[in-house]
C-alpha cells in the first residue's frame, strides 16, 4: 500500500503566512496608488468634480475653478433658486398653505406632505432646504405663483436678472430633464446672491427644525439637515446637497471666517463634503479681505458743459473690499474710466463711468462710477427736465 507524504503543520502555516503577506502588500500597493492618484488629481485640478467653482460672496470673485462654464444637471441644488425666489416673492413667510393632492407623492426625496394639512411657507422652506423635499418644492411653487409652470418661469427670469446666463429650470426641485441645467459659475453667483438674504441664510445654516402639527402631535416633523459641513467645519453657513443618477453627487457649501464668506460649488463629485471643506480651507488660508476703496469714495471730478456748476465730483458708491492673496496686495491696479466732461443736467446717482481692479494683470472686479450731486443746466429749467424725463419713461 502506497503511503502519501503529508506536509508538516509548520510548512502549511508558513505557506499561509506568505500568501497573506503577499496579499497585504498587493492591497497596500493598490491602496496607496489610488491615494496617490487622488492626491495628484487634487494637486493638479484641485477637485475630482466634473465642474467646480469657489467664490467670495460679497465681491463675486472666483478664487478657484474647474470647467466652471460647462452646462450640467444640478439635481436638488436647484432648490437654492426655488428658496430665494420664494422668499423674495412672498411678503409673509408665515402664511398658511393648504396642501393639495398634486403636491403629495412627488418622486424622490420627500417630507411626506399629506393632502389637506396646512404648513406655513417658512416651514415648507425648511422642509425644502434641510430635507430636500420635492413635495415641499411643488407646494412652495404653487403657493408663490399659483402654478408650477408660472413659478418656474419666474425662476428663469430671476437667474437672468442676477447674471446667471447659463442656467435654465424646467421644475422647482431638480429631477432630471435635458432642459434643466446650470454651470458651477452660475450656481456660485446664485448661491452668493441668496446667502446675502438673511431669511435664506438663517434657514440653510440650521442643523435641525421642528415643525409642529397643531392637530396631531404624533405627526410632528423633526427635520435634520443633510449638509454634513455644518457639523464638521468651523464657520460653516450652508447650503444644499443634491443627487440624481444623471447629475451625480452635487453640493454647494459655504463658510464664513474673519469677515470673509466663501461658497463652493461641486457638480458630480463623489467625495463632495471632503473636497468642499478642503477647498474652503484653502481659500481661507490663501486669501484675506482687503479694503481697496471705502464706500462713497470720491475718485475724481468731471467738467460740466452748459451747467451752473463748472465741475462735479464722482464717487464709487459701494467701495471695493476684495479677497486677495498676500502676493497680490502690492500688485493691485485700479483703472478709472470716466469722461473728461459731461452735458448738464445731471442728477445725483447718474452713472458716468466705471472702474476696474486688476491683480497680477487679471481683472478681478469692476463697478460703476456715479455723479455725487444734482447739476442744473443753464439752458433749461432743471425741475421741468426731471418731469419730462419721468413722463418720457412712463
Amino acid at each position: 500500500m502506497e503511503l502519501k507524504k503529508i506536509k508538516s503543520p509548520n510548512k502549511i502555516i508558513k505557506t499561509a503566512l506568505i500568501i497573506v503577506l503577499f496579499a497585504f502588500v498587493v492591497c497596500n500597493f493598490a491602496f496607496f496608488r489610488c491615494v496617490n492618484n487622488f492626491a495628484m488629481a487634487m494637486e493638479n485640478d484641485l477637485s475630482t468634480a466634473k465642474a467646480m467653482a469657489v467664490m467670495e460672496v460679497s465681491s463675486k470673485r472666483i478664487l478657484y475653478s474647474k470647467n466652471m462654464e460647462e452646462r450640467l444637471p444640478m439635481a436638488s441644488t436647484t432648490k437654492i433658486i426655488t428658496a430665494i425666489v420664494a422668499i423674495e416673492n412672498n411678503y409673509d413667510l408665515d402664511r398658511l398653505v393648504e396642501i393639495t393632492t398634486d403636491c403629495v407623492g412627488i418622486e424622490g426625496t420627500s417630507i411626506y406632505l399629506r393632502a389637506g394639512e396646512k404648513l406655513t411657507i417658512r416651514e415648507l422652506l425648511y422642509g425644502l432646504m434641510l430635507r430636500s423635499g420635492n413635495d415641499a418644492a411643488v407646494a412652495i411653487a404653487k403657493a408663490t405663483s399659483g402654478s408650477v409652470d408660472a413659478f418656474v418661469q419666474k425662476c428663469n427670469e430671476f437667474v437672468k436678472i442676477i447674471g446667471a446666463e447659463n442656467t435654465h429650470l424646467v421644475n422647482p426641485h431638480g429631477l432630471p430633464d435635458d432642459g434643466h441645467f446650470t454651470t458651477a459659475k452660475d450656481l456660485a453667483i446664485i448661491s452668493a446672491y441668496a446667502l446675502q438674504n438673511s431669511e435664506f441664510a438663517k434657514i440653510v445654516s440650521s442643523t435641525e427644525k421642528r415643525i409642529e402639527n397643531v392637530l396631531n402631535s404624533a405627526k410632528n416633523r423633526v427635520l435634520k439637515n443633510k449638509n454634513k459641513l455644518l457639523l464638521n467645519m468651523e464657520g460653516a453657513t450652508g447650503v444644499k446637497t443634491g443627487y440624481t443618477k444623471k447629475a451625480g453627487r452635487c453640493f454647494v457649501g459655504s463658510a464664513k471666517r474673519n469677515g470673509m464668506e466663501l461658497v463652493c460649488v461641486l457638480l458630480d463629485c463623489s467625495p463632495m463634503f471632503e473636497e468642499c471643506q478642503n477647498l474652503l480651507e484653502k481659500g481661507f488660508s490663501e486669501f484675506k479681505m482687503i479694503d481697496l476703496l471705502e464706500p462713497n469714495s470720491v475718485v475724481g471730478e468731471v467738467m460740466i458743459e452748459n451747467g451752473y456748476s463748472p465741475k462735479t465730483k464722482v464717487v464709487v458708491k459701494g467701495g471695493a473690499k476684495l479677497p486677495l492673496k498676500v502676493s497680490e496686495v502690492d500688485d493691485v491696479q485700479i483703472v478709472y474710466d470716466v469722461p473728461s466732461k459731461v452735458e448738464a443736467p445731471k442728477r445725483a446717482g447718474d452713472v458716468v463711468g466705471k472702474f476696474e481692479i486688476y491683480a497680477s494683470k487679471d481683472l478681478i472686479f469692476s463697478d460703476e462710477i456715479y455723479i455725487i450731486e444734482d447739476v442744473k443746466s443753464k439752458s433749461s429749467n432743471f425741475g421741468e427736465t426731471l418731469i419730462k424725463d419721468f413722463v418720457h419713461l412712463d
